[in-house]
């Protein structure tokens, strides 16, 4: 019953209109200009800032035309192994030698370039048509690159001229850091993990590179730089103190090309 005399007095009473009316406290009207000072920033920067992402993709540093498996094409027993990992031979250059019924024969090499892996040792039988090596086509001179393996749904955003942050396993990033390079090609149709085998003439990598379906080969060219040991750019000072090798993998973080934040909004 209180409540309700309460309630009645206050109808029954005239409104105070003669009294001043209080819009807000003035803790209000401070967050009140801090709302409108932060929301005109925001719309400038919608206008006029710009958006940047980074993919980060698995990859490999190579040389531009790739490797190629070397099968015997003979079987018999290895009774000399003519060349060692890291050496460069020339196109036909003896590399295995083959005891057969037919008498000595040898498994030469198709293009020239460095042995990478040699798979055959002395004292071990070869069939026809089994791999015994693998070689990289290329010169003594040929600059490294780096291949990345992007996944085929996210290559369109990739432009050419991109930069791109290399980590290389070889040179742990902590105290190295990270090796530069810039896109300079992007392939036109997604790759198998056979056809990126057929490139690279490893099998291993190539099955780690499409463990999540088909990529789209991306070619990084090296920022050289005459200053370091390795002949490349660095985010460190001088780089590694060594050189870098072919088949060597690396990840790669390619900074894709900025939006503006308003293309996002627009329909």
């Amino acid at each position: 019953m209180q409540f309700r005399q309460q309630a009645l007095s206050k109808l029954q009473s005239p409104e105070e209109l003669d009294l001043p009316v209080r819009l807000a406290r003035p803790q209000g009207v401070l967050a009140l200009a801090v709302t409108l000072v932060v929301m005109a920033v925001a719309s400038v920067w919608a206008v006029t800032g710009s958006l940047s992402s980074t993919l980060r993709v698995p990859g490999v540093l190579t040389h531009a035309q790739g490797s190629y498996v070397l099968q015997s094409p003979v079987t018999g027993q290895v009774t000399g192994v003519l060349a060692k990992e890291g050496q460069h031979l020339a196109a036909n250059s003896p590399l295995l030698k083959v005891s057969t019924p037919q008498g000595d024969r040898y498994v030469r090499t198709v293009d020239a370039g460095r042995v990478t892996t040699l798979v055959a040792r002395i004292g071990a039988v070869v069939t026809t048509g089994s791999d015994v090596a693998t070689v990289e086509k290329t010169g003594t001179k040929d600059p490294l690159l780096a291949m990345l393996y992007v996944p085929a749904d996210r290559a369109g955003t990739v432009p050419v001229g991109a930069d791109v942050d290399l980590t290389v396993q070889s040179a742990p990033s902590q105290q190295y850091g990270t090796l530069h390079g810039r896109v300079q090609a992007v392939g036109r149709g997604a790759q198998s993990s056979q056809r990126v085998e057929a490139f690279l003439g490893d099998k291993e990598l190539a099955t780690q590179f499409t463990k999540d379906g088909p990529t789209v080969a991306v070619l990084v060219k090296l920022v050289a730089s005459p200053s370091t040991k390795s002949g490349y750019a660095w985010s460190s000072k001088g780089g590694p103190p060594y050189a870098l090798d072919s088949m060597t993998p690396a990840s790669g973080a390619v900074h894709l090309a900025e939006q503006r934040p308003i293309d996002w909004l627009l329909p």
